[in-house]
């Protein structure tokens, strides 16, 4: 029905979380009919991402350097660390305007299923980051098992080290911390629990 060139980027875009076939076929299709520095812009952008994005050394969030914009910022309180599975947490946190500690991201959770253990993960280099006993770590994990799991071995490992806690959560169990809105990872911040 496409040329094969149309097709492939159709396809392409399929490969997005949440995009079936008629909205890959309007993405593709609305590309076609950008002007050609629109369309040249928007290429860059992909290709500026893909070499440009790295994680930050310190708390592997995204970063275009050594350090993410959270990181360098002095205004952040290193005393909070806030521990989350991936950089999207960060940003549905960072979005509320209610947190003004850094970040842990941990690269995904401790799963047995899927064979993804602590090594696995960005756990270690945690002890690295915490100053002292005043240190709060706050686990912002999904309230999914593999999120229960990582925030019981993550307490386990760093109880005589810092305060831990554990947001409260307005969510069901199974749901996702990037999918809350504002207001419900506020209170969740706001109702944190010491663990």
């Amino acid at each position: 029905m496409y040329p094969s060139s149309l097709e492939k980027l159709i396809e392409q875009y399929m490969l997005l979380p949440g995009v079936g076939r008629k909205t890959a076929e309007r993405y593709a299709l609305h590309m076609l009919d950008l002007d050609d520095s629109a369309f040249v812009e928007t290429s860059q952008a992909l290709l500026d991402v893909k070499d440009k994005i790295t994680t930050c050394s310190q708390c592997h969030h995204l970063a275009e350097g050594d350090l993410c914009g959270i990181c360098l910022d002095k205004t952040r309180n290193i005393h909070q660390i806030c521990v989350v599975s991936s950089s999207k947490e960060v940003i549905s946190i960072e979005k509320t305007g209610q947190y003004r500690g850094v970040y842990h991201v941990l690269g995904g959770l401790i799963s047995t299923r899927r064979g993804i253990m602590p090594d696995d993960l960005n756990i270690d280099n945690l002890k690295n980051r915490i100053a002292s006993v005043d240190t709060e770590i706050i686990l912002g994990l999904n309230a999914t098992v593999e999120g229960e799991t990582t925030a019981l071995y993550i307490s386990k490992k760093f109880e005589n080290q810092a305060q831990i806690t554990r947001l409260a959560f307005g969510l069901p169990i199974g749901g996702h911390l990037d999918y809350a809105d504002d207001l419900t990872l506020m209170k969740a911040f706001e109702g944190r629990k010491k663990m």
